[in-house]
């Protein structure tokens, strides 16, 4: 559990700045998707600074990277897909990376470095946000190795923050 936080309306200024680093990270315009006047706020803790629009956790902010929460819809419908068997779920869970032999089928393009969403085979649900360390088509030809960095999942600290402070 967090020591400390704070929650507070953010800036115009700081809006901008966070809507292009977002922006230039997820590939999506933030803009469009909410109205960024009405309500903007962030909430700092010692997990994570995490940015709630319009009353959603939306983005997040550790180590100087903005990332995309499992509770954003719009990335999780918009952004490429890595589908896992279900014998990989409990690992992915755990934020193992994600290996080759577990994959089952990537869906969309993208590029080494790319922010990907990991699913399960059977219910199509998030279970992370990961870095692709290849290609699409490098990652459905590979059968061995490494595939995808896991950065946010079910059940790490700032899934269980962010559930803590939307109840």
């Amino acid at each position: 559990m967090p020591t400390k936080q704070r929650r507070y309306p953010i800036k115009n200024k700081d809006i901008k700045q966070i809507l292009e680093e977002a922006q230039h990270t997820l590939g999506l315009n933030l803009e469009e998707l909410f109205d960024v006047r009405a309500s903007v706020e962030v909430v700092e803790s010692d997990v994570a600074l995490i940015y709630i629009f319009s009353g959603k956790p939306v983005i997040y902010k550790i180590n100087d990277r903005i990332l995309p929460t499992l509770l954003f819809s719009e990335f999780i419908t918009t952004a490429p897909k890595i589908v896992v068997d279900m014998g990989a779920v409990p690992y992915v869970c755990k934020g193992a990376t994600v290996m080759a032999p577990g994959i089952v089928r990537v869906e969309g393009e993208f590029a080494a470095g790319s922010l990907v969403l990991v699913t399960d085979v059977k219910y199509g649900k998030a279970l992370a946000v990961g870095e692709s360390l290849m290609d699409a088509n490098t990652v459905r030809q590979t059968k061995k190795g490494p595939a995808v960095k896991v950065l946010h999942y079910v059940g790490d600290k700032v899934w269980d923050y962010i559930k803590l402070i939307s109840e």
